[in-house]
Parts: structure tokens; sequence; C-alpha cells
């Protein structure tokens, strides 16, 4: 390529550049767009000042328990083999996998599965899993135990909540009783 050819390249790149600068400045020109006050997005508080209004609290959960007499075992196990049974094992004496193993998972303490690394999150929490202590978890684990490391979003259905702790509670030498 000649250097007359080449001096052409240059020019159409800075031609270019200088068509989409003024193009650019025109534009503000043209459109008058005002900057907002503030920003939309707050971003903790960066300014040392009085802390930002805290959100409104969820809504009330759903109980349970009137739930679990009508509860069906067999969708239960379907629901949670198919969301659950990838990170979770069901039978007795299973490993525990990404997740714990849930054989007898109701009414048994927060961190029950030997050798499993919970979160401080999970081990934070005092007390047994009971019905309604799964239901908030079902629904929303980081809801329930902020800084937790299980990465499932929950169960929105209330039903399908009861069927799956109704088949947990069926893991298990002795059931729990119902509420």
């Amino acid at each position: 390529m000649g250097s007359l050819e080449l001096n052409k390249a240059f020019a159409a790149i800075l031609t270019a550049g200088i068509t989409f600068m003024l193009a650019g400045q025109l534009g503000k020109l043209l459109v008058h767009g005002e900057r907002p006050h503030e920003s939309a997005i707050q971003i903790g508080d960066v300014t040392g000042g009085a802390p930002a209004a805290t959100p409104a609290a969820a809504p009330a959960l759903e109980p349970i328990s009137p739930l679990l007499a009508a509860a069906n075992v067999q969708n239960g196990q379907t629901i949670a083999q198919r969301q659950c049974g990838s990170c979770h094992t069901f039978n007795q004496g299973g490993r525990s996998g990404v997740g714990p193993n849930l054989y007898g998972i109701v009414g048994a303490p927060h961190g029950h599965a030997e050798g499993f690394n919970y979160s401080a999150a999970i081990k934070g929490k005092q007390g047994p899993w009971n019905y309604e202590e799964l239901n908030a978890w079902l629904h929303r684990p980081s809801a329930y135990a902020p800084g937790t490391r299980m990465a499932f979003a929950g169960i929105s259905n209330t039903q399908q909540r009861a069927d799956v702790i109704a088949y947990l509670r069926s893991l298990a030498a002795n059931p729990a009783p119902l509420p």
C-alpha cells in the first residue's frame, strides 16, 4: 500500500472521529437533559449522616400447620427430588453433598448433619427444625438466615411447601407428630 493510501485511511478514521464528536456536541445543544438532584439508588450510608430508613417489614408468612393434615407426601417427594435433589440426599445414613442429608430433619436441631460445614447463619439458629421453621426456610432461605450459603430462591407456593414438609416429615423412623 502506498503512502497516499495510508494517508487516506488515517484521514477516514480522523474524519469519522471528528464527525462523532461534533454529533455528540450538537446533541447536547439540542437536548437539554436535567441531571437528577439525588441518586436513584442508595448504596449504604456514604455521607456518615443519619442512617437510611429501614425497609418495611415483609408480610407475615401464612402458617403451614393447617395445611399439613391434607398435604400430599408424593407431590412433596416429587418437588423435593426435582428442586432439592441435586444438592441434598434423603436416605437414612446418606452422605451430605453440596447440602446436608435431610433424613430426619423434622425435629432435628439446626446444623444436625455431622461433619457438614454449615454457614454461620445456620449455626447461629437455636432450637429444632419444626414445621414453621421449615416453612420459613423453604419460603426464602436468604430471608430466614441472612448470610446463608444456600443459593436456592425458595418455594413461593404455600401448598407446595406444605407438601415438601410432609415429605420431609415422612423421612424418619418415627415421624414427628402433626401439630
